[in-house]
């Protein structure tokens, strides 16, 4: 079959479409942004992009167009499909029927941590011998690719709340169908389509309704949020993480290590270059979820010690003349928060230098702004990128006073950073998008300097 995959470069689509390339099928895509690393890894794998929304796409003659969320009433190229009558399909509801179908489905949903975890939990099903399938968004470093398919019975994917497509408006994770499900957090998010945080909430009770009873639900007993979905009604067991009589990581004096509990009893300790309660959770998060699949917690105790973590999370892009620069997805102020609290731990009084690009549609909209300023607190200077966005960036990050600058350029917000930085310094760099290569333009300053 020849399916055409509208959206290809989101990280889903992307994922999608490695999937259905390596089923077998002939695979094609456009897409209005294309950027790595998803773009990378669809031209490594041989899948031919187009860009933009032409009509003319129509002459490939595909079997089947598969639609993503990005694509809305007015795309050129979706109308085309309408008026001529062509069969199309959402991307969750053709990965359900052609891939997830008869497996036992590991989904990892959330706010925060939804790729890291379920990057963990492939790499520790991985390491048990269990061979799993998986779909997740991001490329672990582990794997090389963001998806595949296998022979395993097994299948990890990464289950987001946004919403399916322009002609369905229930989030991506109802047509999954899991056995084993994480909850790792749920705050508000995605304002562009959520009114407020009680509509996720029943956004995610409908996933939870589709879970057996012979499943399970492994769920943050930190968060309020998540209690009140359960309390909706849940037919399926639960364990939660952060939680005395759940799982527990217990630090001791050692920051870059932890011991996993369960009810108490020490399962073993891990001892790894990740940092932050963060990763602590999806860790927690992940072991469990192993176990429910059949893995013993030793075994996946030892695989995360392993672990590599996943592209565009605190990934270092480069160390030019003492100074560090990553790259990290942070596209909220909790992540943000996490990203920068994190990499504190681990450089104690070395300056941390935060660039980022408030990109999300949430971002964009303003609607968490006000959480902005705290969530950097922890960094010693900070660049915001302000291009394209319609509300006070200075007026709301004032509270950060002098250590903020706001640039609407790309190249002077490199230049600007390049000749702030000196030798000890840690760079982060968050964005959800591409942010204009800004990683290696202010890489080549500093070699240049």
């Amino acid at each position: 079959m020849h399916i055409h995959i509208l959206g290809i470069c989101g990280t889903f689509m992307g994922g999608v479409a490695v999937i259905a390339k390596q089923a077998g099928h002939t695979v094609t895509g456009c897409d209005a942004n294309v950027y790595p690393p998803m773009s990378s890894q669809l031209e490594a794998q041989g899948i031919g992009l187009t860009q933009g929304w032409d009509p003319s796409q129509i002459e490939h003659k595909p079997d089947l167009f598969v639609v993503g969320n990005v694509v809305s009433r007015g795309n050129p190229l979706m109308e085309e499909i309408l008026n001529r009558g062509l069969p199309y399909v959402s991307g969750p509801q053709w990965l359900a029927e052609n891939v997830l179908s008869g497996h036992w489905v590991l989904a990892v949903a959330g706010t925060h941590g939804k790729t890291t975890t379920s990057a963990m939990l492939a790499w520790i099903l991985e390491t048990a011998g269990l061979k799993p399938g998986f779909l997740i968004g991001g490329v672990p470093l582990d794997f090389g690719v963001s998806a595949r398919i296998t022979d395993s019975g097994f299948f990890v994917i990464e289950a987001d709340e946004y919403d399916t497509a322009f002609f369905d408006k229930r989030s991506k994770f109802v047509h999954y169908r899991p056995r084993t499900v994480v909850l790792n957090n749920l705050e508000f998010d995605h304002a562009d389509i959520f009114a407020d945080l009680a509509a996720i909430e029943t956004q995610f009770h409908h996933l939870v309704r589709t879970i057996p009873g012979n499943g399970l639900i492994v769920a943050n007993g930190a968060e309020a949020s998540l209690q009140r979905v359960l309390e909706r009604g849940c037919w399926t067991p639960v364990e939660w993480f952060d939680r005395d009589e759940g799982w527990t990581a217990r630090t001791g004096g050692n920051a870059s290590g932890f011991e996993v509990c369960f009810a108490g009893q020490p399962q073993g300790r891990v001892e790894w270059k990740l940092s932050g309660k963060h990763n602590r959770m999806n860790a927690l998060a992940a072991v469990a979820a192993a176990r429910h699949a059949g893995v013993p917690a030793g075994v996946a105790i030892d695989a995360l010690e392993a672990f590599k973590n996943v592209k565009r999370r605190m990934e270092v892009r480069g160390k030019i003349k003492g100074i560090t620069v990553y790259d990290d997805f942070a596209h909220h102020p909790t992540a943000i928060e996490t990203t920068v609290t994190g990499l504190r731990s681990v450089v104690g009084d070395a300056r941390i230098v935060a660039v980022f690009e408030p990109r999300s549609n949430t971002m964009k909209m303003g609607s968490v702004k006000q959480a902005l300023p705290a969530s950097l607190a922890a960094a010693d200077l900070v660049f915001c990128f302000t291009k394209g966005l319609d509300w006070d960036v200075a007026g709301t990050l004032r509270p950060l006073g002098c250590k903020l600058q706001c640039v609407d350029d790309i190249d002077a917000l490199a230049n600007a950073v390049a000749s702030t930085v000196r030798s000890g310094d840690h760079v982060v760099i968050m964005s959800n998008g591409g942010f204009g290569n800004i990683h290696e333009k202010l890489l080549n300053l500093l070699r240049a300097s």
